[in-house]
């Protein structure tokens, strides 16, 4: 049987950890951030994980990693 492929979107943008969670970035840092408080913007800065009910459908877009 060949390879799965992953998806090369979802393969950039998710990470695991050392114990298997799913590590994101979060969103809404980017643009239109003069209306965005300082204390807001720092915490977009530190990564976050992805909640348990979407870890599930992350294994299978990227299943080698």
């Amino acid at each position: 049987m060949p390879k799965m492929k992953s998806n090369s979107g979802a393969a950039k943008r998710f990470s695991k950890t050392g114990s298997g969670k799913w590590k994101r970035n979060k969103a809404f840092s980017s643009h239109i951030l003069t209306k965005k408080s300082q204390k807001r913007k720092r915490g977009f800065r530190q990564s976050d994980l992805v909640s348990p009910a979407d870890a599930g459908a992350l294994t299978r877009l990227v299943p080698y990693k």
